[in-house]
């Protein structure tokens, strides 16, 4: 984003107007204040939507307590609740990918491999906008993932 600075010598982010239809492209300049925008929006939507799930989670199961008098219909239940618990801590450890990808954004980090510095492809970032490294070195990593791991 643009920064101008203000009377108290405070640097504030100048609005980018971002059309509804704007999607980043090849021929731009990479991590221009147009992309920045269009993905610091794109993570700022994924992320309400994570957490209004997680607030409908909560009162599902605040108000799912009840007695179930029959056995498989209560271990039926337990294991959707089990499930749905399982599905949320998974949205919880996504908020925080997402929080890093938006603090990446505020800090110019965004869009380069953390392991390489090389840009990330648009596709990729549109794709999977928490992406902290370029499609090679992430196979590369789960490839010695993989490795250490059957050791």
């Amino acid at each position: 984003m643009s920064e101008l600075k203000t009377a108290g010598d405070k640097k504030m982010k100048q609005e980018v107007f971002l059309p509804d239809d704007y999607s980043p492209a090849e021929d731009e300049p990479f991590m221009n204040d147009r992309q920045l925008e269009y993905f610091r929006r794109k993570l700022i939507h994924w992320k309400s939507e994570l957490l209004a799930g997680s607030r409908d989670t909560i009162e599902a199961l605040q108000d799912g307590t009840r007695n179930i008098p029959d056995v498989t219909d209560r271990a039926s239940e337990e294991t959707d609740r089990a499930l749905e618990l399982r599905t949320r801590d998974r949205a919880r450890k996504l908020v925080g990918k997402i929080d890093a990808a938006l603090r990446r954004i505020d800090e110019g980090e965004f869009g380069y491999c953390m392991k390489t510095g090389d840009p990330i492809s648009l596709k990729r970032l549109d794709a999977r906008p928490i992406a902290t490294m370029t499609l090679e070195a992430q196979e590369r990593h789960e490839r010695r993932e993989k490795v250490h791991r059957d050791d």
